[in-house]
């Protein structure tokens, strides 16, 4: 018994590798590889859809695909960064801290860039 279930198994996992091997990016996990020290930011909840990464100094504008339309995110670096939204007159930050995520992030509503300062704005 143990022997056929090796073999249906076996046969099972080799009928399903070519369909395996083709399945998008994004339909077995995060559509971006992230790397230490870099927070990223995805379209879609759970870290999903589009994804975009920045690795600090400096700022940096996020992608029009993200400009106010980031829903989750994940940080992977070790410092404070900082969620900038530009308004008209001012311009408010979020703080991002180490480590931290979100997997349904209200805030990424009105993301227009990440630093890795508060550029001088206030805090949301």
């Amino acid at each position: 018994m143990l022997h056929k279930l090796a073999l249906s198994t076996a046969a099972l996992v080799t009928a399903l590798a070519p369909a395996l091997a083709t399945a998008p990016a994004s339909a077995a996990g995060p559509g971006v590889e992230r790397g230490p020290g870099e927070v990223c930011f995805w379209t879609q909840p759970g870290q999903h859809g589009t994804g975009f990464c920045y690795r600090p100094p400096g700022y940096r504008e996020l992608p029009e695909s993200h400009h106010d339309k980031t829903v989750s995110f994940r940080s992977d670096a070790n410092q404070n960064l900082y969620a900038i939204d530009w308004g008209r007159h001012d311009c408010y930050y979020r703080l991002i801290r180490p480590y931290d995520f979100s997997d349904n992030w209200s805030w990424g509503s009105r993301i227009d860039g990440v630093s890795d300062n508060d550029e001088r704005c206030q805090a949301a």
